[in-house]
């Protein structure tokens, strides 16, 4: 048996970060779902959601950038935009830095809606029981950017 505080053999380490997999995806699965029921109530769907929530944290970005900063081809991030756009959620702006690639940013329309969904969230996740710490979110989030990390490489940019 391994002590708790020394690096798992690769072995042992490949077969815990399956438990991980086999977590996040019925995770990522039902919270996309909740996300989706909720859409009546926000209006949002989760692919539109995620873009506004990216655009709140970073100010405007191209298509381009937001589809890399959240690993999706930049084909869906235009129909997200698009679609949040078709709703006055938010809007094209010129980028000076590149003429043909305009730069979108949350109208206050967006900002308020965005905010809204995430107020919700917070108030759904404060349920999470178990005495979670700090230190254990803090392992969470190393190990899932960890993995992450391993699929760098893969090409996204496919639709």
């Amino acid at each position: 048996m391994t002590d708790a505080a020394e690096p798992l053999p690769p072995d042992d380490l490949a077969a815990r970060l399956t438990e991980v997999f086999d977590l996040v995806g019925p995770l990522y699965r039902r919270v996309q779902r909740k996300v989706e029921l909720a859409a009546p109530l926000d209006g949002l769907s989760v692919g539109t959601r995620a873009v506004m929530v990216l655009l709140r944290e970073h100010g405007p970005m191209t298509v381009p950038q937001m589809g890399r900063a959240q690993s999706l081809s930049r084909q869906f991030v235009q129909r997200m935009v698009n679609e949040a756009a078709s709703r006055g959620l938010v809007e094209s702006i010129p980028n000076p830095a590149h003429q043909r690639s305009s730069l979108i940013r949350l109208t206050g329309a967006g900002t308020a809606a965005v905010t809204a969904v995430l107020d919700r969230e917070s108030a759904l996740l404060r349920q999470v029981g178990g005495g979670l710490t700090d230190a254990d979110v803090t392992a969470c989030v190393h190990v899932l950017t960890r993995m992450l990390a391993l699929f760098d490489d893969v090409d996204v940019d496919v639709d």
